[in-house]
């Protein structure tokens, strides 16, 4: 028997229940959180409670309408029901920014799990270092898959993945990473969150639904029957409302009301590539095209030559340091020995940054040539060296005179609106920069250059850097960090 006291607030907790599409349902959950919300960060939290039978949801918001703090409020709303063993599974370079932004926006730590301080748990006793009782894991995708084992043995209450199209081709044997992940996290309750759910083909969507639930879809085959080729409404139609329990975009225009974007003016200025630079386009373009190439990983052969493509169009200097990658690739083969993918991708890491995500995806060379296969990689690699030669004695690009046009008008432009003059450049290549650094060097706008590419070993960023540390000496500012 209860007493009239107790019966009055179990009565009142009854009506303090809230269905899980309620928007008061997040409203105790955040509210200490140091951040100004807007509706779709809320409509998509609540998205992701919707249906308690779903094993997640995808969160595929275009860039810049904070994914992060969807996450957040999803990882709030559980640590508030004492659901508190989360893991969080990021680029390796973004683990400490979630740390600092869920410590500073939600009030919620978490442990940056690493091999440095996994081993050094494991060396004092502990079992598994993954489990730290009610927390936040925040660890990389390399470093998850290596430890899928330990995952394994944690009964997850949640799993966010940042950046998660990395996953998109998960349905490949090759892909290794992918596969381990889905496997380790398969009971586990998961939000994965991309602004590029599908970049080449309809089966990268499948791929990323089917790490949540393979039962949206089916089989891969069924897949490719039903969506293979979309062709009519119906067909789109169906798909959409497939996906809709599990997947939900919004688009920038969609927030306009209330999210107000800097007026973007485009300006564009052409420009005739040289006669050497236009031979070496058509040679390296129909190298490109070929049936077969020994130089490129026959299960990736599509991916790898997007790459090229995008070098290619960089700048001579980028494409002649691929070529001399893929050289050293074939070289290695005729040594009788399987090329060391990770060699062969830190070889193109310094042409082309983004390479790192698609590594796992690579299949491994059969060992063992025939006599027929070495003459064909021989004459591949004479070949190749002859494109690369050309790309070397190309020592001025077209594209970066029309850079330099392209600045006086921008900052004309910017003198009439009044607004500072600065420009970024973005590059495909860290090869083009260089040369763009150099090229700017000798120009009128040598004054003021910043190269930034995320290694800050270049002679200006360390001396940028021991003016910073002169300027704050003794100050707390300095941590070593």
């Amino acid at each position: 028997m209860y007493s009239p006291h107790q019966t009055q607030y179990f009565a009142w907790q009854l009506t303090r229940r809230l269905s899980s599409e309620d928007e008061d349902k997040l409203t105790g959950a955040i509210m200490d959180a140091q951040i100004d919300l807007n509706p779709h960060q809320v409509d998509a939290a609540l998205f992701a409670f919707k249906n308690p039978l779903n094993k997640g949801v995808l969160l595929a918001d275009e860039v810049g309408l904070g994914k992060t703090i969807e996450a957040g409020l999803v990882i709030s709303q559980k640590w508030a029901e004492r659901k508190r063993k989360i893991l969080i599974i990021v680029p390796a370079n973004l683990r400490k920014q979630w740390h600092q932004e869920l410590q500073e926006k939600f009030g919620v730590d978490g442990q940056i799990l690493e091999s440095a301080n996994y081993n050094k748990a494991k060396r004092s006793g502990v079992k598994n270092p993954f489990d730290i009782g009610d927390g936040l894991v925040i660890c990389s995708y390399q470093f998850a898959s290596a430890k899928a084992d330990d995952l394994r043995m944690i009964p997850w209450d949640l799993a966010i993945i940042d950046e998660a199209h990395r996953l998109r081709n998960v349905y490949k044997k090759s892909n290794k990473i992918a596969k381990t992940l889905k496997d380790a996290l398969a009971p586990t309750n998961k939000v994965l969150l991309t602004a590029t759910p599908l970049q080449n083909s309809l089966l990268e969507l499948y791929g990323l639904v089917s790490i949540l639930d393979e039962q949206v879809f089916g089989d891969l085959d069924s897949f490719r029957s039903q969506y293979g080729r979309i062709t009519d409404a119906a067909s789109f139609a169906s798909l959409k409302q497939r996906i809709a329990p599990v997947c939900k975009r919004t688009l920038r225009q969609q927030v306009q009301a209330y999210v107000s974007y800097t007026k973007r003016i485009p300006l564009v200025q052409t420009f005739t590539p040289s006669s050497d630079e236009q031979r070496l386009y058509t040679r390296v373009s129909d190298y490109l095209r070929r049936p077969e190439l020994n130089a490129l990983p026959s299960g990736q052969r599509q991916l790898i030559s997007m790459v090229m493509w995008k070098l290619l169009a960089s700048s001579s200097f980028a494409i002649a340091g691929a070529l001399g990658s893929i050289v050293a690739r074939l070289e290695r083969m005729l040594e009788h020995a399987a090329p060391d993918d990770e060699q062969v991708v830190g070889e193109f890491q310094t042409d082309y940054e983004a390479l790192d995500e698609t590594a796992e995806e690579w299949d491994e060379q059969e060992q063992g040539l025939s006599e027929a296969e070495q003459q064909s990689i021989k004459a591949e690699i004479e070949e190749l060296r002859s494109y690369k030669d050309l790309a070397e004695n190309i020592r001025q690009n077209s594209k970066g005179d029309a850079l330099l046009k392209a600045l006086k008008i921008g900052f004309d432009k910017l003198a009439e609106l009044g607004a500072n003059q600065k420009a970024i450049i973005f590059t495909e290549s860290r090869k083009t920069q260089n040369y763009l650094l150099q090229r700017l060097g000798d120009s009128p706008y040598n004054d003021g250059i910043v190269l930034f590419n995320g290694s800050n070993s270049d002679a200006a960023a360390k001396q940028i850097y021991q003016d910073w540390l002169q300027r704050h000496q003794g100050s707390d500012k300095i941590t070593g960090s």
